[in-house]
């Protein structure tokens, strides 16, 4: 099992990495390939990856990425179409969108993979609390951030929040899912907060009967936390 890290250097803001760092206590035998910003992503040559993921960048980085990933653009959609497990947490959806906007109007251009662009508003940062669905799961966790993703996600949404936003304040519905690709804005760690989606990402992946590594604490967190948000204002 082959689990890749894109841009390792690059994409651990907000405590992501954490992330890969539990995945692999809970799957100790799969083998991590960190995959640098001036390195060929292995997942597009290969059929053998388990896992792409993607964590939190700063807005200088995401311009690099994207000018990195361009030359695979057409790559990536057919893996999304070919059900390629790929994780993406905080900002680093915004680079498969149609463009990232800056305060002044400007615009970046992206890899346009999915129908949606950000907005950056660097003078306010978005900081909230989630609770929301996936499927029968409930995910929770946390927002920081100084973009927010527009456009319709009504047909690929991966979370529907009871409590928070969505990919912005007009909408409950956070994310992107389509097929085995997952990206959402909350942090915490994402993996870390949300022991059930971890279950279901470990399926996905093909491990059969998922134990999770402190199995017993980290539901337990899970739980005593899931308990506060729901007693939230």
């Amino acid at each position: 099992m082959k689990i890749e890290i894109l841009y390792p250097e690059f994409c651990n803001l907000n405590g992501d990495m954490g992330n890969m760092k539990y995945l692999e206590k809970c799957i100790p035998e799969a083998e991590i390939i960190e995959t640098s910003i001036n390195e060929k992503p292995k997942f597009i040559d290969q059929a053998d990856i388990s896992l792409v993921y993607m964590g939190t960048l700063s807005e200088r980085s995401q311009e690099i990425a994207i000018q990195k990933l361009k030359p695979y653009t057409e790559k990536i959609k057919e893996k999304i179409e070919k059900n390629q497990l790929f994780l993406f947490t905080g900002n680093s959806i915004e680079i498969l969108g149609n463009y990232i906007e800056n305060d002044d109007g400007s615009k970046i251009e992206a890899l346009k993979i999915f129908d949606v662009y950000a907005k950056r508003d660097m003078l306010h940062r978005h900081n909230s609390y989630f609770l929301g669905k996936y499927k029968d799961i409930e995910i929770l966790g946390f927002k920081s951030q100084f973009t927010m993703l527009y456009g319709n996600n009504e047909s690929d949404y991966f979370i529907k929040a009871d409590m928070g936003i969505g990919i912005n304040e007009s909408t409950k519905l956070e994310g992107i899912h389509k097929n085995n690709f997952f990206a959402t804005y909350i942090i915490g760690p994402f993996l870390v907060l949300n022991p059930h989606f971890m279950v279901e990402l470990l399926k996905i992946m093909g491990v059969e009967d998922p134990k999770l590594a402190y199995e017993n604490e980290i539901f337990e967190a899970y739980n005593i936390r899931l308990q506060k948000f729901k007693t939230m204002d």
